[in-house]
């Protein structure tokens, strides 16, 4: 998928980084999914799923009924797909752009994101689509600023994620270096 010269300005992808990739396996995703108390069984969408790190571990601790991931980037999703099949997990990928989900209003249950909406420009957009695309008393998962200064303070920018775009996510749970937010009535 050719990018836009706007886009390739703004759009940087992260390194591959073994290291990082297993620590984000073993360690943090599990440990974020039982600190948020995240849903099994539920209709999942990962934002930003670059190499698919994170989609075998959501498989098989959220056993959900459906698991999507996008990226913007097709080439990411190349390897994401070599990574589902290795391990024989079950997922959409789909090339997207957060701030413009090709997904039908309350399409999902559970919406992670793993830093994403704090790496690019206009986070009120991002914001609209994954309220829109979330159930009523769907969650959103994500990470907290402080885990976004800590893990990436230059990338992140020291951005904020802009909940005033987004008044029909109320806060749901915060643990450490992550929060969730639930979608009040539709």
């Amino acid at each position: 998928m050719p990018q836009s010269p706007h886009l390739a300005a703004e759009y940087h992808p992260f390194p591959n980084e073994g290291s990082r990739n297993w620590r984000q396996e073993h360690l943090e995703i599990p440990l974020m999914l039982r600190a948020l108390d995240l849903p099994r069984g539920a209709r999942v969408l990962e934002i930003g799923c670059g190499r698919g790190i994170a989609l075998p571990v959501l498989a098989q601790h959220l056993r959900p009924l459906r698991l999507v991931g996008i990226d913007i980037d097709a080439s990411l999703l190349v390897e994401a797909g070599h990574r589902l099949r290795q391990t024989e997990t079950r997922a959409e990928l789909i090339v997207a752009d957060v701030r413009q989900l090709p997904f039908p209003d309350h399409d999902f249950d559970l919406v992670i994101d793993f830093g994403t909406c704090f790496h690019i420009a206009r986070g009120d957009d991002a914001l609209r689509e994954v309220t829109r695309t979330l159930a009523c008393r769907g969650i959103f998962a994500t990470e907290t600023r402080l885990s976004q200064l800590l893990s990436h303070p230059i990338r992140s920018r020291g951005r904020f994620l802009p909940w005033r775009a987004a008044p029909a996510l109320a806060p749901r749970r915060r643990a450490g270096l992550w929060q969730s937010h639930w979608r009040g009535s539709i």
